[in-house]
């Protein structure tokens, strides 16, 4: 206990120096409102709703295949703790399992978030692996400098061609038998906590160094994938009520950057729980700043629209090194999770808001454009709270 005490305790001094910038209050669950149980409680839009842009900007998503947006297969909004909107494509329901594609790196950073809560991980140690010896620079570099991807790797996350993309080789190429020893495998060749270089690889480096401090002694695979599974739902899943599929590969891994099944419903939850500072029904889950390190822009000046496992919305400019996602500087407070093919969790704290929305698009940037034009107007319908 006084272990895990002060180890708390340091957390939060090292939150309150990361978020130095001023970040938009996490407002506490409004009173007589139920937190989510079995069900969740629903509630009519609010009247200060802008009615016509919303209904045009959920004609546009459920209308059939559209050229930017693709397939709309899910909407999910809650708002005031509660779920004002659920809306879902032909052939989809509550009950739908869809993949997070990486979405699930902000799972990751919960589950990191859970391990510091418990004593278990301090991420401003070293992280290390067993295939890095002593004095190998990259066995310096910080959990936090992991989850923020300014670690140094040499790696590329994706390639006009698949096979020289980094992400496809390592999770369905020759990383495949083993996604972690193939990560580790990368050079290093920036200083770490200079450059800011979106990569899978970090995250599942991540995921196997918590796999390993959950499970230190597995008999095989099989016991280490039972027992962080067990772990993952006593320390997260069960508590808000989310009932996930997690996918692990040949070694007992689980791939912590992507492939994480869900319904609607379960990643709103997720993102609940982040909207409330990482507090569920009066229990914190996550440390006390957890939440604001994952919002914060960290220390490379290469972007401004990633924070730790969570992309952010700048409050000047576009976005660097891309434009962000949700454009209106009038909620820049708006952080989200964002997966392959256009899947989003947006957590936004000014209006008191979760907006979940599940699909399929076939295009890059321009479909993700759309995607953030669409998100902007869907969230901006909606007044502050």
């Amino acid at each position: 206990m006084l272990r895990n005490a002060l180890v708390a305790l340091v957390w939060v001094v090292v939150a309150a120096s990361a978020s130095a910038q001023t970040l938009a209050p996490l407002q506490s669950q409004p009173a007589g409102v139920a937190w989510p149980g079995a069900d969740w409680e629903a509630a009519p839009q609010p009247r200060d709703l802008d009615a016509a842009t919303f209904d045009l900007a959920m004609t546009e998503a459920f209308a059939g295949p559209h050229p930017e947006l693709g397939e709309t297969r899910a909407v999910l909004i809650v708002q005031g703790g509660r779920v004002v909107f659920e809306r879902y494509g032909d052939g989809y329901t509550r009950e739908t399992r869809l993949t997070s594609w990486s979405m699930a790196k902000s799972i990751t950073h919960a589950l990191v978030g859970a391990a510091v809560m418990d004593g278990q991980v301090s991420i401003d140690a070293p992280m290390g692996n067993p295939l890095w010896r002593a004095g190998d620079r990259r066995a310096s570099i910080t959990w936090r400098q992991w989850m923020q991807m300014v670690d140094g790797l040499d790696y590329q996350e994706s390639n006009e061609d698949v096979t020289l993309a980094g992400n496809a080789r390592m999770l369905f190429g020759d990383g495949r038998r083993d996604i972690a020893r193939w990560a580790a495998q990368r050079p290093l060749i920036h200083d770490p906590g200079t450059t800011w270089n979106y990569s899978s690889a970090d995250t599942i480096l991540v995921s196997d160094a918590l796999t390993r401090v959950i499970v230190s002694d597995p008999r095989d695979a099989n016991d280490r994938r039972t027992r962080v599974r067990a772990w993952m739902n006593e320390q997260l899943f069960d508590r808000i009520g989310m009932h996930p599929v997690v996918e692990f590969d040949p070694q007992g891994t689980f791939y912590g950057s992507s492939l994480i099944w869900a319904s609607a419903r379960d990643f709103a939850r997720f993102g609940y729980l982040y909207l409330r500072d990482g507090v569920w029904d009066g229990e914190r889950l996550l440390p006390e700043g957890w939440v604001d390190f994952g919002r914060t822009p960290g220390p490379a000046q290469n972007t401004d629209t990633y924070g730790a496992g969570w992309w952010l919305t700048p409050s000047q400019g576009p976005g660097r090194p891309a434009r962000s996602l949700i454009t209106d500087p009038g909620i820049a407070d708006a952080f989200s999770a964002q997966g392959y093919e256009g899947q989003i969790v947006v957590v936004v704290p000014s209006k008191d808001l979760v907006l979940v929305r599940l699909g399929r698009f076939d295009g890059g940037a321009e479909a993700w454009d759309a995607l953030g034009d669409w998100a902007t107007r869907v969230i901006g319908a909606y007044g502050d709270r």
